[in-house]
């Protein structure tokens, strides 16, 4: 067999490619936060016939933007959660270590949106609103709960690293990286954000990044999607240049670093993404 195509053991104990069944999301995932997403995604219909019928701006910005956007993050973080989760064993998936990750994610997602929404709902700001002793002790437990979301994913990497089922080294250093730098490099800025408001002004459609000023929710972005972009970047080697899939994943790992560093000094300077 060659190691570097993408496969895992058969039920017989022999090999055979499962790359259909890797693509398959919802093959062996965990069904908690396969609805959980799917209730995300749900609801962003209702956030969706706000936006079309409700004009209020916070910073000139509609204010069901801000919900649609964390209902899509969150379902993704869940969706990409439960994908990986399939390279656990059964009864790891079932154990106390899991379960209470899952269950983290779920909460702690599940209270991000459902504040941010109901500030939408009421007109106001959910992000560094401190005026009253309830709006500060809201952003304070929003703070909380984003880094205990994000610590999800080292938290399934290291559950992975003891107990996932056989992978090509490629996609393996892919997915453990992606999820460790999901939490290092967006909990890194989420934690600078928490006191640091982008520059308001005009921004960038739906992404809404400041084109006036420096953002620190560029480098953000580019931080939590690295438990997407790496293991991407390992299939496509893996399918296309199986014998420059690893140290193209180490190239792309330092890359995609490279790429943060670059947008993050960008924004501590004051500096715009995309100017005017």
């Amino acid at each position: 067999m060659n190691p570097s195509t993408l496969a895992l053991p058969s039920a017989s104990g022999g090999w055979r490619p499962r790359i259909a069944e890797a693509l398959h999301p919802l093959g062996r995932s965990d069904r908690r936060l396969i609805v959980f997403a799917l209730v995300m995604l749900a609801v962003m219909l209702p956030a969706a016939l706000g936006l079309a019928f409700d004009d209020r701006l916070l910073r000139g910005v509609n204010v069901w933007i801000k919900p649609m956007k964390f209902m899509l993050s969150v379902a993704l973080l869940a969706l990409t959660t439960a994908w990986f989760a399939r390279h656990l064993p059964a009864a790891v998936r079932r154990g106390r270590a899991f379960t209470a990750l899952a269950w983290t994610l779920i909460a702690t997602g599940g209270f991000e949106v459902g504040y941010i929404t109901l500030q939408a709902a009421l007109g106001q700001a959910s992000h560094y609103n401190v005026g009253s002793v309830f709006h500060g002790v809201m952003y304070t437990l929003m703070g909380a709960g984003a880094l205990a979301l994000t610590a999800t994913q080292p938290w399934l990497a290291w559950l992975l690293w003891r107990h996932g089922e056989p992978l090509p080294r490629a996609y393996r250093h892919a997915v453990l990286l992606g999820l460790v730098l999901t939490f290092v490099l967006g909990a890194g800025v989420g934690m600078l954000l928490g006191d640091r408001q982008p520059a308001g002004g005009p921004g960038l459609p739906l992404l809404g990044w400041s084109m006036v000023g420096g953002d620190l929710r560029v480098a953000h972005f580019v931080g939590i999607h690295a438990e997407q972009v790496l293991p991407l970047l390992a299939a496509a080697l893996l399918a296309w240049r199986p014998r420059l899939a690893l140290a193209g994943v180490w190239a792309g790992t330092a890359a995609w670093t490279a790429l943060w560093a670059v947008v993050l000094v960008q924004a501590l300077q004051g500096r715009p993404l995309l100017a005017l």
